[in-house]
This record gives structure tokens, C-alpha cells and sequence, in this order.
């Protein structure tokens, strides 16, 4: 995973990061998403990591519970093989069935087609965009937003649970 990530670090504008973290770092990273009973999902083929997806909370704030935010990678020589689709439908899969109510896509560059469709094929709609709001590689960068809404969305009130991320 830290490979696959390291490269879209160095190489895109899918995160803003701009030094890869370490395989500890990245192992830590997703205990923290697991330990919340989220999401994180590895593909791999023969014991090689093909790409990875997993939902985080979306902020803090306790009002955001009911949202998280995906992310998905692929390794370079996966892509267009529909690893980014089977991990991230899965993701989606199971924050539906965690009572998630809205995930949302921050897809960095408002060039990125791939991740814009691949968001589109799985039904996310478009949410915004935030022009400019990164400095990568030489050159600003948008932040674009999608959102699919699962368990009913913003249409109807949440469980009386309470749920925390």
C-alpha cells in the first residue's frame, strides 16, 4: 500500500500529500480506520497489492457521523482494470451497511477523469468544486466533490442511536 500510495504522492494530484509516508505510517493509518469499524479494503492478485479503498470520517465534529469520505488507489500498472471499482463498490457496500448516511469524494484535480468516473459509475453525484485550492507539482490545484448518499441520505432523520465515528 505504501508503494501504490507513495507513487500517486510523487506522481498526481489525487492527495495533496507531498511526502510519502512509510509502509508504518500507512499500516497505522488504516488500524485507525478499522478501529472505528470503517472500511479498508485491500485488492490483490497473487499476494500483490493491486490497489486499496477505505471510508475515514469526514470531519471531527459530531454533526459529521453520519459521513465519511472515500478514498481509492490503484497501482500504476492496475489502472483501468476495474480494481479501483471492486474495492470501492465494496467500501461503499459496507458503510451501507454501517448506517452511513452520505459519502463523499474529494477528488483532487478537476482533470482527474479517471477517479470522476469512476465516482460517476458508482452512482456519486457532483457535490462542488474548490477551485485552486492546493499548490502541486508547479501548478494549482481544484478539489472537486462528489456525494452518494446511502440509507436514505439526507432525505429522512438518522436512527435515535447515535452513532459515532
Amino acid at each position: 500500500m505504501a508503494a501504490i500510495y507513495g507513487h500517486h504522492v510523487l506522481n498526481g494530484f489525487g492527495t495533496f500529500e507531498e511526502v510519502p509516508p512509510g509502509a508504518e505510517e500507512m499500516a497505522a493509518r488504516r488500524q485507525a480506520v478499522v478501529d472505528r469499524g470503517l472500511p479498508h479494503l485491500v485488492a490483490e492478485d497473487a499476494g500483490r497489492v493491486l490497489g486499496f479503498a477505505y471510508a475515514g470520517p469526514f470531519r471531527p465534529r459530531a454533526a459529521y457521523r453520519y459521513t465519511v469520505e472515500d478514498s481509492v488507489y490503484v497501482a500504476p500498472d492496475a489502472i483501468g482494470r476495474g480494481v479501483g471499482k471492486a474495492v470501492l463498490s465494496e467500501v461503499i457496500r459496507s458503510c451501507e451497511a454501517f448506517g452511513i448516511r452520505q459519502v463523499v469524494a474529494v477528488i483532487g484535480d478537476s482533470a482527474n477523469a479517471g477517479s470522476i468516473g469512476l465516482h460517476t459509475a458508482l452512482g456519486f453525484e457532483p457535490a462542488g468544486v474548490g477551485k485552486g485550492f492546493g499548490y502541486k507539482l508547479g501548478r494549482w490545484v481544484d478539489i472537486v466533490w462528489m456525494r452518494k448518499s446511502l440509507n436514505g441520505g439526507d432525505t429522512t432523520a438518522p436512527d435515535a442511536l447515535g452513532m459515532q465515528l
